[in-house]
This record gives C-alpha cells, sequence and structure tokens, in this order.
C-alpha cells in the first residue's frame, strides 16, 4: 500500500514517457536505424532507473523491448522476426537495457567513495555517448515536424515541440558528461557583474511575468567585475533565478544580488519558499536529485543545479545553499573577482 501510495504516480508517468517516445517515432519508422530506436529507448530506461531505480529500469527495458519488436521491426504487429541479425539487435539491447539498469542502481546505493567514481565514470561515458547519437535523429524528427506543421497539422506541432524539449534535455546530459569529464570549452575573461545580471533578468523575463524581482548591487562599488565565462555563468545564475521562481509563492519577491568578497564576486539568488532540510543540502547537485515529497510530474529533468555547480567550479569559483533568515532559500554563486585598477593597467 504504502507503493502505490508513493511509486504509483512514477511508474504512471515512465510508461506514459515510453508510450510518447514510441509514438514519436512510429511514423518515421520506415525512415528510423535499429540503432536509433534502441538510442532513444535506452535513454528512457537510464534516466528512469537514475531516478527511481532498478524495479522502474528492467520494466521499462522489457517494455521498450516488446515496443521495439512489435512497431520498429518486420513483420511490424508481431512478435516474429524476419531478419535473423534483428534477433542480434534485440538481444544487444535487452542486455544493455539491464546492465544500464542495475549500473544507475549501483549510483543510488553505492556507500563508499571509490565505488561511486568509478560508477559516475562509467555512467557519463554510457551518457555522452546515447546523447551525441540522439542528436542526428532528432534533428531528423524535428525537420520533419516542421515541415508537417507548416501545412496546419497541430499534431506535428506537438511533436516539433516535443522534440525540441528532449532535444534541449540532450543537451543538457551531453553538456553534464562535458563538464565532469574536463573536456567542456570555457572562457574565462573578465566580465562586469552588472551586465551578467541584466542578461540573466531578460532570460527569464518570461517565467517572471507578475513576480517581483528585486535587485541590488554591492555598496560602495559601482563597477565589480570577476572573471567568468559569460554564456556558462549565465546559465548558471538563470538556472537559479528560475528555481527561485518555481518553487516560491508568486506573491513574494526574488532577490538577487551581487557583492564583493576579499578575492571573490559572489552573486546570490534568494527567495522564500519551502527551502531545503539539512540531509538534501548538498543532495540536490546530484543529477536527477529530487526533493522528498517533490511531485514527480514538477518541470524540469533534475540537472539544473549540477550544471550550474560543474560550470561554476570548472572556473575556480562555488555554488552552495543555505538557509534564509526567516525561511527559505539562497543560493550563493562565487567566480573570482577582477580589479578595476587591474582592467585599466591592461588596456
Amino acid at each position: 500500500m504504502r507503493f502505490l501510495r508513493s511509486g504509483s504516480r512514477a511508474w504512471v508517468v515512465w510508461l506514459v514517457v515510453l508510450a510518447t517516445v514510441t509514438a514519436i517515432m512510429y511514423p518515421w519508422r520506415l525512415a528510423l536505424n535499429e540503432a536509433y530506436v534502441a538510442l532513444a529507448y535506452l535513454l528512457v530506461v537510464q534516466i528512469a532507473s537514475a531516478r527511481h531505480g532498478r524495479a522502474l529500469g528492467l520494466t521499462l527495458a522489457g517494455l521498450a523491448f516488446l515496443c521495439f519488436d512489435i512497431f520498429f521491426l518486420p513483420p511490424y504487429g508481431t512478435l516474429a522476426v524476419e531478419r535473423p541479425l534483428d534477433w542480434l539487435v534485440l538481444a544487444a539491447f535487452l542486455a544493455t537495457g539491464i546492465v544500464a539498469a542495475q549500473l544507475f542502481e549501483r549510483t543510488r546505493l553505492a556507500e563508499h567513495a571509490d565505488a561511486l567514481r568509478e560508477t559516475a565514470k562509467m555512467k557519463d561515458a554510457v551518457v555522452a555517448s546515447i546523447s551525441h547519437d540522439l542528436r542526428t535523429p532528432l534533428t531528423t524528427i524535428k525537420a520533419l515536424a516542421h515541415d508537417l506543421a507548416a501545412s496546419g497539422d497541430e499534431r506535428a506541432m506537438m511533436i516539433e515541440e516535443e522534440a525540441n524539449r528532449l532535444s534541449s534535455f540532450v543537451g543538457d546530459l551531453l553538456d553534464l558528461s562535458r563538464l565532469n569529464s574536463g573536456v567542456l570549452a570555457l572562457n574565462p575573461e573578465p566580465n562586469e557583474a552588472e551586465d551578467l545580471i541584466g542578461a540573466a533578468l531578460q532570460r527569464v523575463s518570461g517565467a517572471a511575468v507578475g513576480r517581483d524581482i528585486r535587485v541590488s548591487l554591492g555598496p560602495g562599488e559601482p563597477l565589480l567585475f570577476g572573471r567568468f565565462d559569460f554564456s556558462q555563468t549565465l546559465r548558471a545564475l538563470v538556472n537559479l533565478i528560475e528555481n527561485a521562481i518555481k518553487y516560491s509563492d508568486a506573491a513574494q519577491p526574488v532577490d538577487v544580488s551581487v557583492k564583493r568578497e576579499t578575492d571573490c564576486l559572489v552573486f546570490t539568488v534568494s527567495d522564500t519558499g519551502r527551502g531545503i532540510p539539512d540531509e538534501e543540502r548538498e543532495r540536490i547537485f546530484e543529477p536527477f536529485y529530487r526533493q522528498k515529497g517533490m511531485s514527480p510530474d514538477v518541470g524540469g529533468a533534475g540537472l539544473g543545479l549540477s550544471i550550474a555547480r560543474a560550470v561554476v567550479e570548472a572556473q575556480g569559483g562555488s555554488l552552495r545553499y543555505d538557509k534564509r533568515d526567516g525561511g527559505g532559500s539562497v543560493f550563493s554563486l562565487r567566480v573570482p573577482a577582477v580589479n578595476v585598477e587591474d582592467l585599466a593597467g591592461t588596456e
């Protein structure tokens, strides 16, 4: 009964996800290579395993195996296989799905640091490979859907929107794996703090309609500069502001500030939401992690804070969470500061 109360919704959601992925690929089954179908299903199995455990992952792997055979391998609509080589494809897919589910269960349950690091390396390699290979079929699906949508087909428009969402998620997965392996190119250079905040507010303007976002700059210093990659740090700051908007009362303001602390420039984003329990204050930065009691259908995939911290740390900075006095959350993003006098000396 406890499982039905707490876990049944997650199972329903992921079964719907599997059905949706199948429906998206089905119209183009004659044009899709079997490898792309397998990669799409493996991505669903891996994400579900990472978020909800081995049992759901193995179940989805079995169902995806059946969908693969029935809908995407001739003769269609049966469990029979026309080409003997397709049995090898199906067997390899099922074995990979089972291994993936077991692998992510290790990630969830491993207690020793060495085992966690090894698991993370393997996971990053798998995620990077799958994410990279999925980009080609996603591009094809979006292009075909766009052409159909031009004729006014609303279903094609929905397919294109969902393909764009999945493409964005795949991009986040690929960037996270690159950050973890240290191969994502960053370009830290002197930038003005006010420019970064202004760009972030413009980026979140759609989500912030009707919300009060209060901005304050460090007193006594009209110009604050830091050394950071502008686009990637903007990505991190935007994520923090969007989270504050999403998880706090719409009637309450969100505070964004920046100040100089010795050799660091500190951007803070504060809200008056429910805050984070002490035992979860570091786990919220783990990929795919959800707070206890959080609805499984809340927007996002649980990658934003992981990417934000990885981006900032790759530039010699840090990202941390603290409780806000009176309730709520404070996220502090630190990057190396730059003296205005040093900038003048280089001109």
